[in-house]
């Protein structure tokens, strides 16, 4: 299956290699998701009587934050192609409390996937719907008149139709067709009729408060008489091109087989991230009835069938959790994995500790990955003219005054990194319109002129980095 072909092309090596252009160190933890990664392949192959029985090794990361915990999970999601969906373990509270329920995770990975798997067949039959679309906006720029809507009219009343546009001839339409393309006619207006957004009154309702009832109001109510409108606009005609490409793409599109498909890939390469799993672990081990434990242990005893192998109603059908990868997280800084009910920890068997951030390590982080810092400041200056380089001391004494504020203030790992590089480039970042293009170096000088300051200041860090 395509499924099978996605994840057969990286083994756990290759896994690692890629998460390490974005990720610094960790790299057991790496190595555990690459291993569950491929194990999903390797189920794949295995003789059907022996397939169902084979479920993925969740796994529990373990460290503070700021060291990776969250971008290990997202980028092995979007390694894999798979849906994926992060939610906070804090936001669910136990049946009978105001609060979210646990199987809404699982609603939301679905939508993930629907997303995921209409993203792909739209981009299947994009040539198609971009020819079509083309055609459709030839004939209102010859006076065709706008688009008619899909959908009768309510309740059978009509205005009698305008007659019978005059037909392009193939002359005509190629030499409009170039005229298009080579964006002779982008300053033309044009009308289309677009899909009226949901009533004001549907608008009100939230989908977190009907959850339980696994549908959606909008999708109930949209084919009754009088819902489904249209309305005219008039736009430019590289806005009418792209109102018109994603209208002709939906109708290419097939909305069962992208939901089949959709549910089939939450089943079977779903990934749920659930974070702050510490957070509903009973502090120290308390025991006893009383207090806010009483609703952490009731939340992992609704989290728990999920984790274990459950079916979950949703809009889309029922979906089975049995192969779903469950990712947790959390500091433990106050708790322990240990502390949390036996029966999940039996549920996630492998356990990964996260080290904290070295000095060396924010050096590195500055510096490799494909998306480091450094690299988002430079393109973003870039484009006011101001052609921004760090010299080699300048990072390191970046990442020092990083590590220091890290040990004397609340360690937050590597994002201390985006606050100390905002209040570094404040200067440059509010006058660069008036700089022109010029090039403007940062070194260790400049580093430590803008920020030692406020790093011998202990009160004034607590409050600025």
């Amino acid at each position: 299956m395509a499924e099978s072909r996605k994840m057969s092309a990286f083994t756990p090596r290759e896994v690692v290699s890629e998460l390490d252009r974005y990720i610094v160190g960790q790299n057991d933890a790496k190595r555990a998701v690459a291993i569950a990664l491929r194990n999903r392949w390797r189920r794949q192959q295995v003789s059907d009587d022996l397939r169902d029985e084979i479920h993925p090794k969740n796994i529990i990361m373990i460290g503070p934050t700021g060291v990776g915990k969250t971008e290990i999970a997202r980028r092995l999601a979007k390694l894999a192609q798979a849906p994926f969906v992060k939610v906070e373990a804090s936001k669910f509270t136990e049946v009978g409390y105001v609060g979210r329920d646990v199987e809404s995770m699982i609603r939301d990975l679905v939508e993930a996937a629907i997303s995921l798997v209409r993203e792909e067949e739209t981009e299947k039959v994009r040539p198609r719907a971009e020819e079509l679309a083309e055609d459709r906006l030839m004939e209102l720029l010859h006076g065709g008149g706008a688009a008619r809507p899909s959908t009768p009219p309510p309740f059978g009343f009509a205005p009698p139709p305008p007659p019978p546009p005059q037909r392009l001839g193939d002359a005509e339409r190629e030499k409009l067709r170039a005229q298009l393309r080579a964006g002779t006619l982008d300053d033309q207006f044009v009308e289309v009729e677009t899909a009226d957004s949901a009533p004001t009154f549907m608008r009100g309702f939230s989908g977190q408060g009907m959850e339980e009832i696994g549908v959606n109001l909008q999708d109930l109510f949209k084919n009754m008489p009088g819902m489904n409108k249209t309305r005219r606009r008039r736009v430019k005609v590289p806005e009418a091109l792209q109102l018109l490409r994603q209208e002709e793409a939906q109708k290419l599109v097939d909305p069962d087989r992208v939901q089949r498909e959709a549910v089939a890939r939450a089943e079977s390469s779903g990934i749920v991230f659930i974070d702050e799993i510490d957070k509903i672990a009973s502090r120290e081990g308390g025991k006893g009835g009383a207090g806010p434990d009483v609703s952490r242990e009731g939340v992992q005893r609704d989290i728990l069938p999920i984790v274990e192998g459950s079916t979950v109603t949703t809009k889309y059908g029922m979906v089975k959790t049995d192969h779903m990868l469950f990712i947790a997280a959390g500091a433990f800084h106050v708790s322990k994995p240990s502390d949390l009910i036996p029966e999940l920890q039996g549920r996630f068997p492998i356990r990964v500790e996260l080290e904290p951030l070295s000095g060396e390590d924010l050096v590195r982080i500055l510096r490799e990955p494909k998306n480091s810092l450094l690299r988002q400041y430079t393109a973003l200056l870039s484009t006011e003219g101001v052609r921004l380089s760090f010299t080699d001391d300048a990072v390191v004494e970046l990442a020092r005054i990083a590590q220091q504020a890290n040990e004397r203030t609340q360690n937050i790992g590597a994002r201390r990194l985006h606050t100390v590089l905002e209040r570094l480039l404040d200067e440059v970042s509010f006058s660069a319109t008036e700089m022109g293009p010029r090039d403007f170096q940062v070194d260790a000088a400049y580093v430590r002129e803008r920020l030692t300051s406020i790093v011998q200041d202990e009160d004034l860090s607590r409050y600025i980095l």
